[in-house]
């Protein structure tokens, strides 16, 4: 059964921010744990840190000084949404973020959409933004337990070389 839900939390960046990492919006176990990529298996923290070389962060204080050392941004596409559990297919009645207006007050100039979901999305609400030269827009694979068939290594052969 679909629920009209709202996005929990605050985007993470700073003015040095340089990449921006967009998922579509929290799963379930995300919006019970209070961070982004909450879920266990969801392999986004485990997959950046080995990209960056460094410790996975756990606590979510670590995380967000992790993303800003790092000079990233993290945040979802859409605000509010009708979904059923954590299902992006079951997404209706989407809501974007105001994202234009974050660009603005960073450095980024380089967008990864966490997944073919996020992509889709990001390319309806913001058709200007995928056509402006100044940033680059990529679509990756995502770091999502529904994603099974990509291994933790699989997915660092797909994202290390944007970062």
């Amino acid at each position: 059964m679909k629920e009209k839900k709202h996005h929990p939390f605050s985007p993470i960046y700073d003015a040095n921010s340089e990449i921006l990492i967009l998922g579509s919006f929290p799963s379930v176990k995300s919006r019970e744990n209070g961070f982004y990529y909450g879920h266990p298996q969801n392999r986004f923290w485990p997959l950046i840190a080995k990209i960056k070389e460094a410790d996975t962060p756990i606590e979510m204080a670590d995380k967000i000084g992790f993303l800003l050392k790092h000079h990233i941004a993290l945040w979802d596409i859409l605000s509010d949404c009708e979904i059923s559990g954590s299902a992006d297919s079951s997404i209706s009645s989407p809501l974007p973020h105001d994202i234009p207006s974050l660009l603005k007050k960073t450095k980024i100039r380089k967008i990864i959409c966490n997944g073919k979901k996020s992509f889709l999305l990001f390319k309806k609400f913001f058709p200007d933004l995928c056509t402006d030269s100044s940033t680059e827009i990529i679509c990756l694979s995502s770091t999502s337990p529904a994603n099974a068939a990509k291994s933790l290594d699989a997915l660092y052969d797909i994202w290390y070389p944007h970062f």
